[in-house]
């Protein structure tokens, strides 16, 4: 007879049993529980096959077993980041979405300069750039303020970047960019704010600038306990979320947001309906009135 070896082979694919549609459904709820990502009855497939590449990663041979280890796991946790880098589109880079930059510099910022002129406010900012990833949006904020605003200590700006997930958060910290990532940098940008990076980074944000940002983990359900913001932003995320997960996470931006404060969403979020409270200019830029 032949004796079991002591120390099995991990599953691999092959061996790894097709997962039952009630398992599937589990799987949606729990993600929808934790971070209000609905996955969409036709991502089932696509789902299926990235809770087999987890389970492979992992050395497990049983979907139950990897599940009871999400369901335990707080969404900070380095597995939970990978398994939903797994099942969403985490495309970012440095100055998406042109129309946004150009407002945040042309309009947003000669705006909060006349307000402190004319002793509105003091000559500080508070931005939260929410669902942040790898700090690509956080640094391109940070880039556009400093073009446009006075010489610190004139004015004193802090950005917050939140990600749900940690190794994310722990990329932002860093301010190290890909070429790719980089691409859309303007030239004089690219020298002011960055220099050459090191261990396969293209480049890095310099250390006089990067001490305005500051990065955290943080789950949009939930309450944020900073306040208040003059802008956040908040861009192609909303789109993983229902109606009712949106609106939990716009009732979070209202309490932080200051009254006259800016939210930035993307322009295909499916918030139009949901943000009737706000001012909107337009599919994506939504003032909040408050109570002035």
């Amino acid at each position: 007879m032949l004796s079991t070896p002591a120390n099995p082979a991990p599953p691999t694919l092959s061996t790894v049993v097709d997962v039952t549609p009630k398992q599937l459904e589990n799987y949606a709820k729990l993600i929808y529980e934790k971070i209000g990502v609905t996955i969409s009855p036709q991502k089932t497939t696509l789902l299926s096959n990235r809770l087999r590449r987890r389970l492979r990663a992992r050395g497990l041979a049983s979907y139950d077993d990897y599940f009871k280890l999400l369901k335990s796991a707080p969404t900070s946790d380095p597995e939970w980041e990978a398994f939903l880098q797994e099942v969403t589109t985490h495309e970012t880079y440095l100055f998406r979405d042109e129309n946004h930059w150009n407002w945040l510099r042309d309009k947003f910022v000669p705006e909060m300069i006349a307000e402190q002129k004319a002793g509105k406010r003091r000559p500080a900012l508070r931005v939260w750039s929410a669902a942040c990833s790898t700090g690509d949006e956080a640094t391109t904020i940070a880039c556009c303020l400093m073009d446009r605003l006075p010489a610190a200590p004139a004015w004193q700006v802090e950005i917050l970047g939140t990600d749900v997930g940690a190794g994310a958060v722990a990329q932002a910290r860093l301010g190290a960019f890909s070429e790719r990532a980089m691409r859309l940098v303007p030239k004089a940008y690219r020298q002011r704010f960055f220099e050459a990076g090191t261990g396969g980074a293209c480049a890095t944000m310099k250390a006089a600038y990067r001490k305005m940002l500051r990065f955290e983990t943080h789950n949009l359900l939930e309450p944020l306990k900073e306040m208040p913001f003059d802008l956040v932003v908040l861009k192609n995320v909303l789109i993983y979320f229902d109606a009712e997960s949106k609106k939990r996470v716009l009732s979070q931006i209202k309490r932080v947001l200051r009254p006259g404060g800016y939210l930035i969403t993307g322009a295909a979020e499916g918030v139009s309906e949901l943000v009737g409270e706000f001012e909107s200019t337009c599919g994506w830029l939504h003032r909040w009135p408050g109570s002035k």
